[in-house]
């Protein structure tokens, strides 16, 4: 939750791609480098174990705030969710926070479709139940419960992070979860467009500014000065993303409908960073829009953009051959961007 004008945070997200060893030592720089929050991708086949991951997390550093970005109710029951939060979050020391989101291609692979918005709502408010000790029942589509209840411990007030693009997600995240994890782009019009929506539902769920939800935008994409034009390749890859899952994005952003057509008939990949072919049918100028796709300077302008917009913190997602130059680079131009 948010108190009163806090100042600006910023963290990372990782794929679990890296063997152990070398996962260890990038996180334990990562918190070196003063970020404040590291996540891990759930994405089925396509990384190793995020809660594994998590776990190594867990034991190789002291302060991180650590956390799923994001998982589903769909690839495994909301209850063996429940119990695994809880469980890194007590190896941690309390420092877990459970992102979830409805589900994106990836599930296809498993023969499943992302999940229904009530079955997302149903979701987070069985987990929480489970936590604050109580007994489930609840027989509706998708999972059910039948008098269930931890017996482990679980801390209460564990912190549930909604994912979020569409306007009623991001509505639903305003309502009821403790933060957002934004994924809309890095321009003032769909950040301003996103935080409407998650205050709009904030409002109607009666909370005031006090309670609404931590708003973090995820900054996919690459900070290279030196290979300006790698940069941009590697951050492509999230741009294809868009015209499939967030096309309001696309009309913020004034991409031509018939590009946002070729984009969607053309899209085949199951991982946004499969998406190589169909990348170069976007133009540079919006990849630049949705994406850190340059060098330093530029991300700076962004990241101020973000921030003035009404973002509270930017998670970053570092793409290409050189992720860990990223991550360096984010903290440098994080620091021009702030002064």
């Amino acid at each position: 939750m948010i108190d009163q004008e806090p100042r600006p945070t910023r963290g990372v997200i990782l794929q679990p791609v890296d063997e152990p060893a070398r996962f260890t030592e990038m996180v334990q720089e990562i918190e070196t480098l003063g970020y404040t929050n590291l996540w891990c991708t759930d994405s089925s086949l396509h990384a190793r174990s995020a809660y594994a991951y998590l776990t190594i997390a867990a034991l190789s550093t002291d302060r991180l705030q650590l956390g799923t970005a994001v998982t589903n109710p769909l690839s495994r029951h909301p209850a063996v969710t429940a119990v695994a939060a809880a469980t890194v979050d007590e190896v941690s020391g309390g420092r877990f926070v459970l992102g979830i989101g409805a589900g994106d291609r990836p599930l296809l692979a498993l023969g499943l479709e992302p999940s229904r918005l009530g079955h997302l709502e149903r979701a987070v408010t069985d987990i929480r139940r489970l936590w604050r000790g109580e007994t489930v029942d609840d027989a509706g589509p998708g999972f059910s419960f039948h008098e269930a209840h931890l017996r482990v411990p679980a801390r209460p007030n564990l912190p549930v992070y909604l994912a979020a693009s569409g306007p009623r997600t991001l509505a639903l995240a305003g309502a009821m979860a403790d933060g957002v994890l934004v994924l809309t782009g890095l321009f003032d019009e769909a950040v301003e467009w996103a935080v409407s929506c998650i205050r709009g539902g904030a409002d109607a769920a009666g909370r005031n500014g006090s309670e609404r939800p931590h708003i973090a935008v995820c900054a996919y994409g690459a900070i290279d000065d030196e290979h300006p034009k790698d940069a941009l390749a590697a951050a492509s890859t999230i741009a294809t993303w868009f015209p499939q899952t967030a096309p309001m994005v696309c009309d913020l952003a004034g991409l031509d409908p018939a590009v946002v057509e070729a984009v969607r008939a053309s899209y085949a990949a199951d991982e946004f960073q499969e998406g190589d072919a169909v990348a170069r049918l976007l133009p540079d100028s919006f990849v630049e829009r949705v994406a850190l796709a340059g060098g330093r300077e530029s991300a700076a302008r962004q990241i101020r953009t973000v921030l003035a917009a009404g973002a509270d913190s930017l998670q970053l997602f570092p793409l290409g051959q050189r992720r860990m130059e990223t991550v360096r680079a984010f903290v440098d131009a994080w620091d021009d961007a702030l002064g």
